[in-house]
């Protein structure tokens, strides 16, 4: 079914219509694009965000469509991804070199849960002959976990060195979101806050370490892979790129998994916010199975 204005098309269907819509559309007015029209503004010395379901096969390959499409264009294609720790940017370095063999490097990087073979793809992407890198991102998981346990005061001065500098919280928009999807994980409101903490160190770090490679590599553009919760509406990882370097040209991708649901839930997942936030510059729709973990 081709879509044109998702809503038109919506209010065809009842409400137990299972969605066989797929496509890629604009967040805000949710006209039809193409995958070319939907990157013709992404340039070098940009970043482009896409937001996933991890282990999710459907998006690991449109991942490489958009990798694809962006060296199509002739773009020199960096990567950059919330799996690996900036402090481990040196073992990524050796494993793309060859220097080590895989399974060394995914038990020195103590990779766990889902299996590499989803990403493998697009870790090796990025040219090394034409100087484009795989970015580790992430602040250390002993960071993450030590300040959603004990809070941000726990930390010794050797770990706050490890914190981006000028670090600071996700907006309160994001926070609230945080809260409605997680809180009655929290036994308490003080546990929820050194949660969120966690969670704006990940934002911060990975958008601190993506904006200071960028700005080094202005010939490139970086393409980011990250959990799509980061990606939503803005007030993740985005805001946090666009308050460390205001100019830097951000277009961020919502991938969605439509399977199973009624055309009135997709309708849910794609309109803008009350406030007119948009879940994304541009969302692709599509059906695919259950996540791989």
């Amino acid at each position: 079914m081709k879509l044109v204005v998702l809503f038109a098309v919506l209010a065809l269907f009842s409400e137990e219509t299972y969605a066989q819509i797929e496509g890629i559309i604009k967040g805000g007015d949710l006209q039809s694009v193409s995958l070319d029209q939907s990157l013709d503004s992404v340039s070098a010395g940009s970043i482009l965000i896409v937001g996933e379901n991890h282990a999710l096969q459907i998006h690991q390959n449109q991942q490489l469509d958009i990798l694809n499409q962006l060296r199509k264009k002739g773009l020199n294609v960096a990567l950059g991804m919330e799996f690996f720790t900036y402090t481990d940017q040196a073992i990524l370095e050796d494993y793309r070199e060859g220097k080590v063999p895989e399974a060394e490097f995914l038990s020195r990087i103590q990779w766990t849960g889902f299996s590499y073979d989803f990403y493998r793809p697009q870790v090796l992407f990025p040219m090394i002959n034409e100087g484009a890198h795989t970015v580790a991102l992430n602040a250390p998981r002993s960071l993450t976990g030590k300040v959603s346990k004990l809070g941000l005061s726990a930390l010794t001065e050797l770990e706050m060195r490890l914190l981006p500098p000028v670090f600071s919280l996700g907006r309160n928009s994001y926070k609230n979101r945080f809260f409605h999807y997680m809180g009655s994980h929290f036994p308490n409101k003080e546990a929820g806050e050194r949660y969120f903490t966690a969670q704006s160190i990940w934002d911060d770090t990975m958008a601190w370490v993506a904006t200071e490679y960028i700005k080094s590599h202005g010939d490139q553009v970086l393409v980011i892979i990250v959990g799509d919760f980061h990606v939503q509406f803005g007030g993740g990882l985005p805001d946090r790129i666009r308050a460390r370097a205001p100019a830097l040209p951000v277009t961020t991708f919502s991938l969605i998994n439509t399977s199973g649901m009624t055309l009135d839930e997709i309708q849910l997942e794609v309109q803008p916010t009350a406030g007119n936030e948009i879940r994304a510059d541009y969302l692709w729709l599509k059906s695919g199975e259950s996540p791989g973990y």
